[in-house]
């Protein structure tokens, strides 16, 4: 909420071009793969962890998909829940529970009030972070040059210094990428990885279009620079149109496979992080350099590299890192668990009954007592 070559924007690597992808018309075909992430990700960046204004019409709502009865919510406070201080910025968190501490990571343009159905319900049997990474959320909205790296950093300096024991981390779209990550960067202290529609690209794809994208002498020293200069005044306005509660609603409903969950709650977790006078800024720093330089970071570098048990909680019906995503990580990391869900980019909020037992099965049965893979479908 989930979220330079600007995306959902401008993935040179494509590395959460997976957020950034949009349906063809009959027009004009653009340049390459780039432009296309670019046009995405200028409309798309504030909502929802990249998910699309302007994509696929989503699927009808199955039963499974069906908004959560009577279910446990994090009590929203616009003041914000506890805070902790990071090189210098403010970094907001909750924490509930006892037991093995799990750390939540939320996606693109979203905060821990993502997690609102789930912590609660994790919390009975466990010890639940869930914070709001850098430059989103009830975090300062810092004005630093963005890069992957930055909350990975993040993330395995919050472990070190709150949770300060071995945790399982969560996370769902950008955050997913970020819990990767973190896995490789801290195996010590990382005992289990859940992706919910984790962003990511894997190196061959990455590669694909960098090749696409090889700049002239005329786009680096003239285009580029006019460019940069159209993209701050468009990016601007699409920023203040994009924050206004309406359009988030509007956008949100567009976009969950069952707009049950999109109420006021949802509307104003979103809205007003984007009321801080720094947020127009961060968000074209996001929009324009973040994703300019990404090919190093890809699934398989991380991949490759962890050594915990994974589970992929899948929505099968996000039509932007739809269910080929997580076969292809299931193949090539063979620790790992699927389950398949009928749900879109966000399932942890669009179906959170089917993703907490899920994820309490996982814990339970692989996490504290190893088992072979498998597949299922909720």
């Amino acid at each position: 909420m989930s979220a330079s070559c600007a995306v959902t924007p401008s993935v040179r690597t494509e590395l959460f071009s997976s957020l950034s992808k949009r349906p063809t018309f009959p027009a004009r075909q653009p340049r390459n793969k780039c432009e296309i992430s670019r046009r995405g990700f200028t409309v798309r960046g504030i909502v929802a962890s990249g998910v699309s204004v302007m994509g696929t019409p989503p699927p009808s709502p199955s039963a499974a998909s069906q908004p959560i009865q009577g279910g446990e919510r994090l009590a929203f406070k616009p003041e914000g829940y506890n805070f902790w201080e990071w090189r210098g910025h403010k970094i907001h968190y909750v924490v509930q529970g006892e037991g093995l501490p799990l750390v939540l990571i939320h996606g693109f343009g979203a905060s821990v009030f993502h997690w609102r159905y789930n912590i609660p319900e994790l919390a009975k049997k466990y010890k639940v972070y869930a914070l709001d990474l850098l430059g989103f959320g009830w975090s300062d909205k810092a004005l630093i040059e963005y890069d992957a790296m930055v909350w990975t950093d993040q993330v395995i300096d919050f472990i070190k210094e709150i949770v300060k024991e071995p945790s399982v981390v969560v996370g769902n779209s950008l955050g997913g990428f970020t819990a990767l990550s973190v896995a490789v960067g801290l195996p010590e202290q990382v005992t289990g990885v859940a992706l919910l529609n984790s962003a990511g690209q894997f190196a061959s794809e990455s590669r694909k279009q960098e090749e696409a994208e090889e700049p002239s002498a005329l786009t680096k020293f003239i285009v580029k620079p006019l460019k940069e200069i159209f993209q701050r005044v468009v990016l601007g306005f699409l920023f203040w149109q994009a924050k206004q509660p309406s359009r988030i609603e509007s956008v949100l409903k567009s976009v969950y496979i069952n707009a049950a969950n999109v109420d006021d709650y949802l509307v104003e977790s979103i809205s007003k992080p984007a009321t801080d006078p720094n947020a127009g800024e961060v968000y074209y720093r996001l929009m324009t350099r973040f994703l300019t330089n990404q090919s190093r970071y890809t699934l398989d570098s991380v991949l490759s590299k962890m050594t915990c048990p994974l589970l992929l909680l899948w929505g099968d019906l996000d039509p932007w890192v739809g269910p080929a995503k997580a076969e292809k990580i299931k193949a090539f990391y063979s620790n790992s668990s699927l389950v398949h869900l009928q749900a879109g980019h966000c399932p942890h909020d669009e179906v959170p009954e089917a993703v907490n037992v899920a994820l309490l099965d996982w814990l339970s049965n692989v996490v504290t007592k190893p088992s072979s893979p498998e597949v299922s479908e909720v």
